[in-house]
């Protein structure tokens, strides 16, 4: 009998509790892994929001050691990475617990790269380039978008050099995924759609991507579904938590499918973009969304008009150029309903920023599962569609 192995797919997920309250696990979970002392890694805004206090008090209540640091900018730094390695290394901390958005758990996971392998974070950019297992990883997301928490994917700023690296390896999987709705709730409407949008995009860049499968596709479109049809109503009721759990659910759900299956251009051109200009990453994703469909849709049409369905459009009687069309104005509509119409101009890119963005996008690995291949031309052209 022969086998095609081209047909085998590897999926990796942490374990997860999803729902009110699974944020209250966070002792069990750390007393499991048989914390000493636990880091806390977040950031001045989540403190500010009362979830920090709230994780640290439950460790403290079950008599868990614990130091914080919350130092970590929106876009974290390789500056900060080595700072709460250090922290973690001078405490003798053999547990990191994050408490944030992608920012803080993008951190945690650098921080436990740098504290078990040494050398500098940039040394680790790339696939598979961590040797020895890193401390166990507790997430708690206060943000539905991001996906950190269920992803093998790491990202970290390099503001000397103005980009962003990505570093994808299944060691920096987290052990266990806390995703509690109500964390969400301190959120402010920007942040909800440009959180909301960034998971949409995980959602399709995985279902188009090439290294998508059937255990990435049933997760992506369920994600497609669950934000398409809730990501506006949260933006207009940020109160309701049962939006929100939705939100949060299609936001998993897309971190599952881009996590196996990778990603595409968006990602690409948007690490370069929030690493040179330091932009919010949903908000770059938003901007080149329809611009990259356009550029990818002859690629993978059967699979865009997958998505266009899934996204609520009647594909009936409708030739591909009409869907493709179609599937680029919802695309449109869904972010001037949420209030993300920014174009690059006005975000602060120039005409004579784009050869050097296009450079540094074609080194990142979300491009290699592109549909499309493209070279630097091709990436300067669809940067110059969307300024």
């Amino acid at each position: 009998m022969s086998s095609d192995i081209s047909n085998l797919r590897k999926f990796v997920s942490p374990e997860i509790i999803f729902g009110v309250g699974a944020r209250n696990s966070v002792a069990n979970y750390a007393n499991t892994f048989g914390a000493r002392k636990v880091l806390i890694v977040s950031d001045p805004g989540v403190a500010e929001a009362g979830w920090l206090k709230e994780v640290a008090d439950l460790l403290s209540e079950a008599d868990i050691e614990h130091v914080t640091f919350s130092d970590v900018s929106p876009n974290p730094r390789t500056q900060e990475v080595m700072k709460g390695a250090q922290i973690y290394q001078e405490h003798n901390c053999n547990v990191i617990v994050a408490v944030g958005g992608g920012s803080p758990m993008d951190c945690a996971k650098g921080i436990g790269i740098v504290s078990a392998n040494g050398r500098h974070i940039l040394d680790y950019e790339g696939i598979d380039t961590i040797h020895l297992p890193i401390p166990p990883l507790i997430f708690i997301p206060t943000t539905a978008g991001t996906s950190a928490d269920v992803s093998q994917f790491a990202i970290i700023s390099d503001p000397i050099e103005k980009v962003k690296i990505s570093i994808v390896s299944k060691a920096v999987v987290p052990d266990v995924a806390l995703i509690d709705p109500e964390t969400t709730m301190t959120m402010d409407p920007f942040l909800s759609a440009c959180t909301g949008i960034d998971a949409l995009v995980h959602a399709i860049e995985a279902f188009v991507s090439t290294g998508s499968g059937p255990l990435t596709d049933m997760h992506a479109l369920d994600a497609m579904k669950l934000i398409n049809e809730n990501i506006v109503t949260l933006v207009e009721n940020p109160g309701d938590i049962h939006i929100r759990e939705q939100v949060m659910l299609g936001s998993m759900k897309a971190g599952l499918a881009f996590s196996n299956a990778i990603l595409g251009a968006v990602h690409a051109m948007s690490h370069s973009l929030g690493g040179y200009l330091d932009l919010p990453h949903g908000l770059c994703n938003a901007m080149l969304l329809e611009h990259v469909i356009d550029f990818n849709y002859k690629e993978a049409s059967d699979r865009f008009k997958v998505v266009a369905e899934t996204m609520g459009i009647d594909t009936r009687g409708l030739n591909t150029p009409q869907i493709q069309k179609a599937l680029m104005q919802r695309v449109i509509t869904l972010k001037a309903d949420v209030g993300l119409t920014q174009k690059l101009a006005e975000s602060g890119v120039n005409i004579t920023d784009i050869p050097v963005l296009s450079e540094h996008a074609l080194d990142d690995p979300c491009i290699l599962t592109n549909p499309r291949k493209s070279n630097q031309r091709d990436v300067e052209a669809v940067y110059e569609e969307a300024l």
